[in-house]
């Protein structure tokens, strides 16, 4: 049998909260599911937007509103400077679409990552101030931590709002507002919106201001496609707050009250708007805008969020597909040598020491896995980085060149952090900088992820002294816990049953989807494609056999001889020539 931990072991309906009881009556089922997430009243499943928590709660929302009040009142030049991910695209898309809409003289920067590196550095101030000769810069998604940059923007007489949501234990900058949930003092009961959701909480203020003055304004809702689609690509933590703004942005996508550039993407992607899901944002869009960042210049993601123009959305977007296939054989290529350093070094009876060759250098250690080579691509590590560590189990750090040209000793390279549950990989990389102050030039990120340059002599030294924090750290941890929301009813094993889940709620990070386990006998078999598994299944009570279908499944687990299977699942629709059929999704399996 499968060793599983459920999310809820109450029974049903005696231990239900009195507000979950009636929902209880209805499915026993979903019931469970949201218990188990932390849900205690109905109430938290409210999706309106009138239950969005207050704007005003957000420290320095009313000093930056004042500010673009002003500006664009007095046609100040308004400069975004972005990100280059997809959760700076859409924040920049917002601020552009909304404060041109208001009659603002705005335009947009975003550092080219592989030049200027991350955030408000001196270097983009100074490229401002060369070609757009701004009166007040705005950041989205960026800044918190960008002190010599506000300082040089100040210097010059640049008027400086920062909205971020980025994690700091230091103070603010001296900026003429910042607008963060996580800065020091700010007391807005959530701390997981994205930056794009910290651009619409002020933005949508500021309408508000200037609506009830008589002034030029916009309907900032109207732009939750956006929203949401930077909350989810960002892997923002989906509390009520968030669920509700990828709920209506979800809402206006399927309804086609989207931009046209979303719609040339899901276009290009061959995917139905009336079906997409919060995971389509995450594994779908996401990653085409995200492409632009990360092999190009992310100017072609937000041009193609902003236009109006079907035609040229059209072309972008194909740009976009194109950049993400290249993406995809980066990746792919940096993923099978990372693979082979592994087993390289695992195979070898010193495999915790450092490796230093003039052409790379790699770690991997019993509770960290740091890699680096001279040829990798920066604009793909942290996605290597995701992958390993979900192969693996273990907190991992990708370091690449942060100029392919320069790999000399003192010379920059550039990580990115991705790690497991209960291990807050940004303070695990503070802690190395207090402990070793000359190790990291520069980092910043969350729990989850989290980035940072240090000089390439630097690597080993960093490893170990990252693995020594590991080495603290609870055993438990580095085993991963596989969770289930328990056995279904025998009629939840239906078509009806799985769209009720599709629209109950907002699925995703930190608001898991649901998965389930059984056994089942197997009635019938047959690899496809020579790695995956199709399984026809019997369950008890159900009158009907069950598909079943494991992507990549494991050989040395299944058995052709299998009569009875115990199964980890999520529940799918598979669409074949018109028809839906009912189909599990196999994560994890047992023969017994």
């Amino acid at each position: 049998m499968l060793n599983l931990t459920p999310r809820y072991t109450g029974t049903f309906p005696d231990n239900l909260p009195d507000t979950l009881a009636e929902l209880a009556k209805e499915s026993p089922t979903l019931a469970r599911l949201f218990i188990g997430r932390g849900i205690t009243h109905r109430d938290e499943l409210d999706h309106q937007l009138t239950a969005l928590l207050r704007a005003d709660e957000l420290l320095g929302i009313d000093t930056a509103v004042n500010l673009l009040d002003t500006a664009i009142d007095e046609q100040k030049r308004i400069l975004i400077v972005g990100d280059f991910d997809c959760d700076g695209a859409t924040s920049t898309a917002l601020m552009l679409r909304v404060l041109s809409q208001m009659g603002a003289q705005v335009d947009f920067v975003v550092p080219n990552r592989f030049k200027y590196g991350y955030g408000l550095t001196p270097e983009i101030v100074q490229l401002a101030i060369d070609d757009y000769q701004p009166d007040m810069i705005v950041t989205v998604d960026n800044g918190i931590s960008s002190h010599a940059g506000v300082d040089k923007a100040k210097m010059a007489g640049i008027d400086v709002i920062i909205t971020d949501h980025h994690l700091t234990t230091k103070p603010t900058p001296k900026a003429d507002a910042v607008v963060n949930p996580n800065q020091l003092g700010c007391h807005f009961a959530s701390k997981s919106l994205v930056g794009v959701g910290v651009a619409f909480y002020l933005l949508g203020r500021l309408a508000k201001q200037r609506r009830q003055s008589g002034k030029s304004s916009a309907q900032v809702s109207q732009y939750l496609d956006l929203v949401a689609l930077g909350t989810i690509a960002d892997v923002g933590m989906l509390d009520h707050n968030n669920r509700i703004l990828v709920h209506h942005g979800l809402q206006a996508i399927r309804t086609g009250r989207c931009c046209a550039g979303i719609s040339a993407l899901l276009e290009q992607a061959g995917r139905d708007p009336e079906k997409i899901t919060a995971q389509d944002f995450g594994f779908v869009l996401g990653p085409r805008i995200n492409a632009a960042g990360r092999m190009d210049n992310m100017r072609i993601g937000i041009e193609c969020l902003t236009t109006d123009d079907p035609k040229l959305a059209s072309q972008l977007a194909y740009q976009l597909d194109k950049l993400n296939q290249t993406r995809r054989h980066v990746e792919s290529d940096m993923r099978e040598q990372a693979d082979n350093i592994i087993s390289t070094l695992s195979a070898q009876p010193n495999a915790e020491s450092a490796i230093d060759t003039t052409t790379n250098t790699q770690q991997i250690a019993s509770k960290s896995l740091i890699l680096y080579q001279d040829d990798w691509h920066q604009g793909v590590i942290g996605i290597v980085a995701g992958r390993l560590k979900e192969t693996y189990y273990r907190p991992s750090i990708i370091f690449a060149p942060a100029d392919p040209k320069k790999t000399g000793d003192t010379d920059i390279i550039k990580g990115s952090a991705r790690s497991i549950t209960g291990i807050h990989i940004r303070d695990a990389i503070e802690q190395v900088a207090e402990q070793n102050p000359e190790l990291i030039s520069h980092f910043g990120g969350h729990a989850m992820a989290a980035g940072l340059s240090i000089q390439r002599k630097n690597f080993t030294a960093f490893a170990d002294a990252f693995e020594s924090i590991m080495q603290k750290m609870d055993n438990t941890l580095f085993e991963e816990q596989k969770l289930t929301d328990g056995q279904l009813e025998p009629q939840d094993f239906s078509l009806a049953f799985v769209d009720i889940l599709k629209h109950a709620s907002i699925w995703g990070n930190g608001f898991a989807p649901p998965i389930f386990d059984g056994v089942f006998t197997v009635i019938q078999h047959r690899i496809l494609k020579d790695k995956h598994l199709k399984l026809s299944l019997q369950y008890p009570h159900v009158q009907y056999p069950i598909d079943a279908i494991w992507f990549n499944y494991d050989s040395n687990i299944w058995s052709y001889q299998a009569q009875r299977v115990h199964i980890l699942f999520e529940l799918d629709i598979n669409e074949w020539n018109g028809q839906q059929s009912l189909q599990l999704m196999v994560k994890d399996l047992a023969v017994i």
